[in-house]
């Protein structure tokens, strides 16, 4: 029999026009969704009050203090909650989502990109500047140890876990003891317009944003985060010939930061900040960068490197957590090791000084991302929260407990 439509709730820290993997991803399955014939609904954190331009409602949490954002979340989840099947949380913060599921007996499903332990530790300074393979093997403050038990409490209260990568899935299973059959790795998907509809050479893209003609340019697309390194880029320009320049799109709290590191090294006039651009332009971007770049600490799976590589441009990128899932060292980009910047000045020189290798690594990864088509992944998304929402799917509009609600063979 037809599998009965679903009523999915949607949390995410960030949605457009703010950057960064939710608000790529949170869109684009939310779509997929509503196409499969499914009801969806997001809450979530958003610089814009009203964002509009999707088949789904979006209720959004404007800035201000955090503990008021994350209460204020907390009471339109739990408002919410009682009209829908599922709740699906793109974890951050996420202990007053999963209560307010689990306070109107809805079942929640989480899909994790990242420890959030570390990350707020991280942030916190809690755990030195200790990445997060670091952080899995050792003992920190009691502070530590509270948002880890914290973090524990509410994965045990979710239904599923899904994670975007085996590095992911490895840390909950082998460091958190997170039962094997309750997480499951779906790699994330490429959002990005058809390629077919990307049709602009490189020399018409730069002509679209602005860029000169003569110049070689490295990119970077991300939230400017401490670890996310773009400083390490920046430095690494120092090493490079004075025709090749470093685009960043993106904002975050480390751009004042990196651009005095810029004025400081005498290569400002060779990085260009764009800030938050518009994620209809990411595109142009990247067919304009002769490399893409993303010599980051951490990331779980990232969904611009996916991008990169479905339009076929060369990537960079640091040999970490996810990234290897991502590309092949040689054959599908390159991968340098963390912490070496001379190793990343040396693969930027000798892949920008060899246009063929170039041409054969963004051919090869555009070959290779075919493993992460949206049809294949968010088919597996949707089957997680079928199984998830079991024993709630067709239930009425108002109030009635999972318990009590019909099954989908009913």
């Amino acid at each position: 029999m037809p599998t009965p439509a679903m009523r999915v709730l949607i949390t995410s820290p960030i949605f457009p026009p703010d950057l960064g993997g939710p608000s790529v991803y949170v869109p684009s399955i939310g779509r997929f969704l509503v196409e499969r014939g499914h009801e969806v609904k997001v809450i979530a954190f958003c610089s814009d009050p009203a964002p509009s331009g999707h088949p789904f409602e979006v209720e959004s949490i404007a800035r201000g203090p955090l503990p008021v954002r994350y209460l204020v979340a907390f009471w339109r989840v739990f408002r919410e909650a009682k009209n829908f099947d599922v709740i699906y949380v793109q974890e951050h913060l996420a202990y007053l989502h999963v209560l307010a599921a689990k306070l109107r007996r809805v079942p929640c499903m989480i899909r994790i990109m990242v420890d959030g332990s570390w990350e707020i530790s991280h942030r916190k300074g809690w755990c030195g500047d200790d990445d997060i393979v670091t952080f899995q093997g050792k003992r920190y403050s009691w502070k530590v140890s509270l948002v880890q038990r914290l973090q524990r409490t509410w994965w045990r209260w979710a239904k599923h876990i899904i994670t975007c990568s085996d590095f992911l899935r490895g840390i909950l299973v082998n460091t958190y003891g997170v039962e094997g059959e309750k997480v499951q790795t779906i790699f994330n998907a490429y959002h990005g317009p058809p390629t077919e509809s990307v049709s602009e050479t490189r020399g018409e893209a730069r002509e679209a944003l602005g860029l000169r003609q003569d110049r070689r340019y490295l990119l970077t697309v991300c939230r400017l985060m401490v670890w996310k390194q773009v400083d390490r880029i920046i430095e690494a320009l120092r090493g490079l010939p004075e025709d090749v320049e470093l685009v960043v799109c993106g904002d975050g709290p480390e751009l004042e930061t990196w651009q005095a590191l810029a004025r400081s090294l005498g290569v400002e006039e060779r990085v260009h900040f764009r800030g938050n651009v518009a994620h209809e332009l990411v595109p142009l971007y990247i067919r304009a960068a002769d490399i893409f770049v993303l010599y980051s600490r951490y990331e779980g799976l990232s969904h611009t490197l996916i991008e990169v590589q479905t339009l076929g441009t060369t990537a960079v990128a640091s040999a970490v957590c996810g990234n290897p899932e991502v590309i092949s060292d040689g054959e599908t980009g390159r991968l340098v090791p963390l912490e070496d910047p001379e190793a990343l000045t040396r693969v930027l020189t000798e892949t920008l000084a060899d246009p063929a290798l170039m041409e054969r690594l963004a051919e090869a990864g555009r070959a290779a991302a075919d493993r992460f088509s949206r049809t294949e992944t968010f088919t597996k998304v949707e089957e997680a929260l079928i199984s998830a929402s079991r024993g709630a799917v067709g239930c009425s509009r108002k109030g009635e407990s999972p318990e009590n609600r019909p099954t989908s063979g009913s």
